[in-house]
């Protein structure tokens, strides 16, 4: 019996392994090898209705639509890991999870402490390492997105704390039982005043707007006018809820980096970093990467496959024309992959925490201390001739070469240009004639829209071109260079047209945030990436026309390591119409890629190649090769020398040999609405404990806490210190707590 059980475990293995290998042709050793999947924590599917909140703001249309802000969490994720690896993605990306504090803070851009997850992520059992331990049990890798740039309005917990946050329940929907004000620091009267002038209040503290030197560590930026086209954007702050850190202090961003050094202890695989370009690429490579590189590498076994810690940053470039923004090669995308000047680095040194504690900096200061050799750096490189130039991305002589990224930064970012320009596939491949001005293009993040813009000129609403646009632009991005990223819901076009963000203006399931759980509702199962069983409406979802182009694509793209991690070149590439080039890695793999029809290749190595797409040999002796192919839109053509795989995935709508195979339309499932959620009106009163003493700190001492349950309470769990240990009661109980929780 227990022979048969070995061996039965054993056939699983080999099946297992096996399975892997027919996604999967080589290793995934960087994150070129990953295609990432974008989800909006809040927005994405609601795993635990318990922790539902409504934001502060637009209480009113939350509760008329049942759609609390605070919707999705953690134990979503989890719940619909399997149909994130159903469409074929290894990787995610969910947003900032730090405690929040804003009328509109569902989207978690605005921190309140950097140190501390925010409570209605989670579950009773279920907190961010689950998630984590979770995403790396399906064969996956998770990027956290965070914010070194600003805190939001309320202060900052461990840089100027001005209220106490009642972590302990996760009713966080009423202002004033889940904020306590410090009224030595915000005045006596400041639940008395209105609005404008509490904002007023707290802004002064962090910025000295009112005269006063309150910010006496200078924590914040006190610098006033700013230009969007302009090095001062760095120093400023960009809305009333994004108040700018000084990144240039090392109080401040040794602090930052220690809060999210904490995540890449746990785990994440990757950062991306918001609002990057609000901070300069000197104060990037001098304050931020090395410590996340190093950290990265200390805590290398707890990613998966241990690979490098990978970080892209948001450097937004809402431009066309060329990769360089408005003529300030400081404030483009690619300035950020290279390295700073030597004497700039160490120059930094002259100006740390000390030096800046005793800067007295008031309101509308200029830039001083580091600030300046910011200004320096951006200066030196004004022109675009001044510009590194760099072939790491593209082929050379029809071949693959070895980079050089003695120049690197290690910091990789979002592709703007191409994402601005991605109306066809025709204008974002354009783009990339200026690849040469990135460190390596490869490692770009390509998308088409996000939770922000969609390609100009009208760029505040979702993707709206139709299916058959959407389908071009994957062909490309799944093929050419870059790490593709898809948004929420863009698999079946969800909330196509609609505006992406109109804050608390208007009920946010009108907008391109809306919740998405109703589409996934149902049941789903993998066995490999792309490879699935489902039922329920999440069925309908995966069977869509475009979620069916994705996952064939993303299969595509994980057997071609050339696809993955690839140079480029179009030399000796003639299309039929639409695009040609080809991509090679290394010695072992080379690719041909024709889209939108087929193509003429010369000077290719001699050999048999196999279209991946269609199944067809073609043999080359003399270096060239002509494919043909049906001029529709999303069509593409692969052709793989010494590959033995044959076809690769089904036909679809869009990707077939001779005809389209169509599966399903797009379907159109309504939100039921939340089956509970937390609201203003009952928030007081509800199901609680208290906990005496009051306000203690358990992190420093022993000393015996006890907690109870209020009249309505039946059970509940509180959360112990920064390990996250959770006690679980449903009577009056008295717990001994050490230093060491």
């Amino acid at each position: 019996m227990k022979r048969k059980l070995l061996l039965f475990l054993l056939a699983l293995m080999v099946f297992a392994s096996n399975a892997l290998a027919q996604t999967f042709k080589g290793t995934r050793s960087d994150f070129r090898d990953e295609t990432i999947y974008f989800a909006m924590t809040t927005r994405f599917y609601d795993g635990d209705p318990s922790n539902n909140v409504c934001c502060w703001d637009n209480q009113e249309a939350q509760i008329s639509t049942k759609d609390p802000a605070w919707r999705g969490d953690f134990k979503g994720l989890i719940e619909k890991l399997d149909y994130i690896k159903a469409l074929g993605f290894t990787a995610i990306w969910i947003t900032p999870i730090v405690q929040n504090a804003s009328g509109y803070d569902y989207h978690g851009y605005h921190a309140m402490d950097h140190s501390t997850v925010d409570l209605r992520y989670e579950s009773e059992d279920v907190d961010f390492q689950k998630l984590i331990d979770a995403v790396h049990a399906k064969g996956m890798k998770l990027i956290l997105d965070v914010v070194l740039q600003h805190t939001g309005n309320f202060g900052e917990a461990n840089l100027c704390k001005q209220f106490e946050r009642d972590q302990r329940i996760q009713n966080q929907a009423n202002i004033e039982t889940a904020l306590k004000p410090d009224y030595e620091k915000l005045g006596s009267d400041y639940d008395a005043v209105e609005g404008p002038t509490q904002y007023a209040r707290r802004l002064a503290l962090m910025k000295n707007t009112d005269g006063q030197n309150h910010d006496t560590n200078n924590y914040w930026h006190h610098y006033g006018n700013f230009n969007w086209d302009e090095p001062n954007r760095w120093w400023a702050q960009i809305a009333g809820d994004c108040v700018d850190l000084n990144t240039e202090n090392p109080a401040t961003y040794n602090y930052i980096a220690r809060c999210y050094i904490q995540f890449i202890k746990m785990g994440v695989d990757g950062f991306r970093i918001d609002t990057s370009g609000h901070i300069a690429r000197l104060t990037f490579n001098k304050a931020f990467i090395p410590q996340f590189i190093a950290a990265g590498e200390e805590a290398k076994s707890k990613r998966l496959n241990g690979c490098p810690f990978f970080m892209f940053g948001e450097v937004c470039a809402r431009f066309g024309g060329s990769t360089t923004y408005r003529g300030q090669p400081a404030l483009s995308p690619y300035f950020y992959t290279w390295q700073s000047d030597d004497d700039l680095l160490s120059a930094w040194d002259e100006y740390d925490a000390d030096w800046w504690a005793n800067q007295v900096v008031p309101e509308g200061a200029a830039p001083l201390g580091n600030m300046t050799l910011c200004e320096t750096e951006a200066s030196r490189y004004a022109s675009t001739s001044s510009i590194p130039q760099s072939d790491n991305a593209k082929m050379k002589d029809g071949a693959w070469h070895e980079p050089d990224y003695s120049k690197s930064s290690g910091f990789n970012v979002i592709d703007f240009p191409m994402h601005y320009n991605f109306n066809s596939a025709n204008s974002a491949f354009w783009y990339a004639t200026e690849d040469a001005n990135y460190n390596d293009a490869t490692f770009n993040v390509v998308y088409v829209d996000s939770h922000d813009y969609c390609p100009g000129p009208d760029d505040g609403y979702r993707f709206n071109k139709g299916e058959a646009q959407w389908a071009e632009n994957l062909s490309l991005m799944f093929t050419f260079r870059g790490i593709p990223c898809i948004y929420y819901g863009s698999e079946v076009q969800f909330m196509a047209g609609s505006p992406i963000d109109k804050g608390p203006t208007v009920p946010l399931n009108t907008t391109g945030r809306a919740y998405f759980g109703h589409y996934i509702e149902g049941s789903v199962s993998t066995t490999d990436f792309g490879e699935y069983t489902a039922s329920g409406n999440v069925a309908q979802t995966l069977d869509y026309d475009l979620s069916q182009h994705i996952i064939r694509l993303n299969k595509i793209r994980a057997a071609v390591p050339a696809l993955r991690k690839g140079q480029w070149t179009t030399d000796g590439c003639s299309a039929d119409g639409g695009i040609a080039f080809k991509r090679a890695y290394k010695s072992e793999s080379y690719a041909l890629v024709a889209l939108n029809g087929g193509a003429t290749f010369t000077g290719c190595p001699t050999g048999t190649y196999v279209d991946v797409v269609t199944g067809e040999s073609y043999s080359c002796t003399s270096g060239a090769i002509t494919v043909s192919a049906p001029k529709t839109q999303g069509q593409v053509r692969v052709l793989v020398k010494d590959w033995t795989g044959g076809k690769v995935g089904t036909d679809g709508k869009y990707i077939y040999a001779t005809s389209a195979v169509e599966h399903g339309s797009k379907p159109t499932f309504t939100d039921p609405g939340a089956t509970q959620f937390y609201t203003a009106d009952d928030a007081i009163g509800r199901p609680g404990v208290v906990i005496t003493p009051d306000g203690s700190s358990f992190k420093t001492e022993e000393q015996e806490v006890t907690i109870d349950l209020n009249n309505a309470a039946t059970s509940a769990w509180y959360k112990i210190g920064s390990t996250g240990t959770k006690v679980n009661f449903t009577t009056k109980q008295t717990f001994k707590i050490g230093a060491d929780m």
